[in-house]
């Protein structure tokens, strides 16, 4: 069997995993326990490769790699996409609570039909009215 086609294996299964993932909804506690786990096992194998480089260049060359350094650079460059997800989906998701407050704002601040007298939640029937240019 060539080793050089289990870094690709690895690869290949990373790069899908986090495609994956990009493509379903977040998940919750098991979302973040899955990211802290990964997130260790990423410093253990960092603080590895600072203390002893001829280890990583043994890894290396056992899943067909040539050199340690290169390893390291496939380990950042599926590191880099997993913060590119993370980035996404938390953008994504700022966005949809953006979109949501936008509707609220607009829903309160909208003008009421004739005839209707409705209170808005939270707003005291006694106070004097608000300029809407004015808030505070």
């Amino acid at each position: 069997m060539n080793p050089q086609i289990i870094i690709q294996s690895l690869l290949i299964l990373a790069v899908a995993a986090v495609g994956w993932m990009m493509l379903r909804t977040p998940g919750g506690a098991r979302n973040q326990a899955a990211r802290r786990l990964v997130t260790l096992a990423f410093v253990l194998f960092a603080v590895a490769a600072i203390v002893t480089p001829s280890l990583m260049t043994r890894v290396a060359n056992m899943v067909g790699v040539g050199r340690g350094t290169d390893l390291l650079l496939y380990a950042l460059v599926v590191a880099f996409l997993a913060q590119v997800l993370s980035a996404f989906r938390r953008n994504a998701a700022r966005e949809r609570q953006i979109t949501r407050l936008a509707r609220r704002i607009a829903l309160d601040q909208a003008p009421q039909p004739p005839g209707t007298t409705s209170i808005s939640p939270g707003v005291d029937p006694g106070a004097a009215p608000r300029s809407p240019t004015h808030d505070t």
